[in-house]
């Protein structure tokens, strides 16, 4: 059987490449399998510094693969998988960059806005289409909904209307919706930059930005406090420190970039 998701490394950047064009990248089991593998490994190898989810074909995902889906019973559907690779991508210590060249239709929206960044061509669409069908996009909005006004929200969810890259940004989707011609670039920018800093600090400001919070503020103030201390006083903090004391790059910043 054909691999319907690859994985590749080039300086620092690990891309993990959607290839199911047959049916729009949707989310079959085999490509769920392979996905979750990939991002095991983009995780485990110390030369990827930042993770790409990109594709092959004119759509980036079309959602879960409604035929996996018929007759399926509730507890054998698809979508029962789902959650954990959206938690994987959310929780991955590594950033997670999505390059979106084409389409993004419910599964495929959870799957951006599980990720760090999102770039999309201004020309790819999004909607969440699950009410359509009449079923009801629940599970995606756990990562979608942090990402989004509420009245943005209430509407796109509510009407499953279709929206262009450009509207996606406004709402916060996307981090940035660019010409077509321009995606290439602008994924890059996102990865040099990522790739700048230390895997350790990425990593805990990650968490940082994804775990709740003290409801007080002496509470809140105490634990960052201890979070701060630790790594400026930690062997990549220090490292840091001297590497701009010295007017040089970091150890950890790849050699394409130094």
């Amino acid at each position: 059987m054909d691999e319907l998701v690859h994985f590749d490394v080039a300086d620092g950047v690990g891309t993990i490449t959607l290839d199911s064009p047959h049916n729009r990248n949707a989310l079959s089991a085999q490509l769920r399998r392979e996905l979750k593998e990939h991002l095991d490994a983009a995780t485990n190898d110390d030369a990827v510094r930042v993770i790409v989810l990109a594709h092959t074909g004119k759509v980036f995902c079309a959602g879960m693969d409604l035929k996996e889906s018929r007759s399926a019973d509730s507890d054998q559907q698809g979508v029962n998988e789902f959650p954990a690779l959206l938690e994987q991508i959310w929780t991955s210590p590594k950033p997670v960059v999505a390059k979106v060249a084409g389409p993004a239709r419910a599964g495929g929206v959870g799957l951006v806005a599980a990720c760090d960044i999102a770039v999309a061509a201004e020309t790819a669409t999004f909607a969440f289409t699950e009410v359509r069908i009449g079923v009801v996009p629940a599970v995606i909005s756990v990562t979608v909904l942090p990402r989004l006004d509420a009245r943005q929200a209430h509407e796109l969810f509510l009407t499953g209307e279709t929206f262009d890259g450009r509207r996606a940004a406004e709402i916060g989707l996307l981090n940035s919706a660019v010409p077509a011609e321009g995606l290439d670039a602008e994924i890059k920018r996102y990865t040099d930059m990522l790739a700048l800093g230390g895997p350790h600090a990425l990593a805990a400001t990650k968490a940082m930005l994804t775990s709740r919070r003290p409801d007080s503020m002496s509470e809140d103030f105490a634990e960052m406090l201890q979070l701060s201390a630790k790594h400026f006083a930690g062997a990549e903090g220090q490292e840091g420190i001297a590497s701009f004391a010295e007017k040089r790059k970091p150890g950890w910043v790849p050699d394409a970039l130094r």
